[in-house]
């Protein structure tokens, strides 16, 4: 078979095959589309911001993962805790994103006007209760008032829950907060952990309080022995413990009481 010729003219000649070897010319690039993170449930489980909520609390959750939650859902190319991310990352941070409008949440691509006004509404939420007056904020002057403040939330527990009572310098509530989930053990529970939110608060003394799921508020001697240790460190730090409570079912049992320390 003849060879093809580019140019007939004899003193310029050159075969195809010289320039395109075996005679195949160059293809384009594959076009490679983009893959979007598109399931939050092929995430394992302690991965998912409502699993990781349930087994360790909102407050082991970045602003991320809470904000996840509230918008439920994400978009055709991102996932729910990816757009949520991506919300973070382009207001710079959670303070931003509280700070912006509607029409602002909704320029971020993915975020409609629902998920704008859910946002919007968490966030007045929390505004609000930041600025409670200081009438609306129980006092603490018994172990009586640490039960009726926790005893609905914390005697069906299936799970041990360490819980701060910070406390003003009139015994008035500041915050309760979460410390730790699990067996109370002196070598698990660190007085860092447990006076860190009382030093950010400014908080002049603290109560902590634990539920037993047995329903027994008996205290046990790992109890007494955090309590102890517990005592000392705020002793030092000037952050008064003033009692230990254990919640049990429709019980409770105030270490103070009892003069363990």
């Amino acid at each position: 078979m003849p060879r093809r010729r580019l140019n007939e003219n004899p003193e310029v000649e050159f075969e195809v095959d010289d320039i395109f070897p075996n005679d195949e010319s160059p293809k384009p690039e594959p076009v490679v589309k983009p893959r979007y993170d598109t399931k939050i449930k092929e995430r394992p489980l302690d991965e998912r911001p409502r699993e990781r909520m349930l087994n360790v609390g909102p407050q082991a959750l970045n602003a991320s993962e809470l904000l996840a939650i509230l918008m439920r859902t994400g978009s055709s190319e991102r996932s729910v805790l990816s757009l949520a991310d991506h919300l973070v990352h382009t207001f710079k941070g959670l303070r931003g994103v509280a700070s912006a409008s509607i029409e602002e949440l909704c320029s971020v691509k993915g975020i409609g006007e629902v998920k704008a006004i859910e946002i919007m509404a968490a966030v007045e939420m929390g505004r609000r209760i930041s600025v409670l007056s200081q009438e609306d904020r129980p006092a603490v002057r018994s172990p009586q008032d640490v039960a009726n403040l926790l005893m609905s939330e914390m005697r069906d527990l299936k799970k041990e829950h360490l819980k701060s009572v910070l406390l003003d310098v009139k015994n008035r509530v500041q915050k309760i907060v979460t410390v730790s989930i699990g067996t109370l053990d002196s070598s698990l529970v660190h007085p860092r952990e447990v006076f860190k939110d009382a030093i950010l608060a400014s908080a002049a003394s603290i109560i902590i309080a634990h539920n037993h799921p047995s329903g027994d508020p008996t205290p046990s001697k790992e109890d007494i022995a955090v309590t102890l240790r517990l005592h000392e460190v705020g002793t030092v730090m000037g952050i008064e413990l003033l009692d230990h409570v254990i919640i049990g079912d429709n019980r409770w049992v105030s270490l103070k009481e009892r003069k363990v320390f």
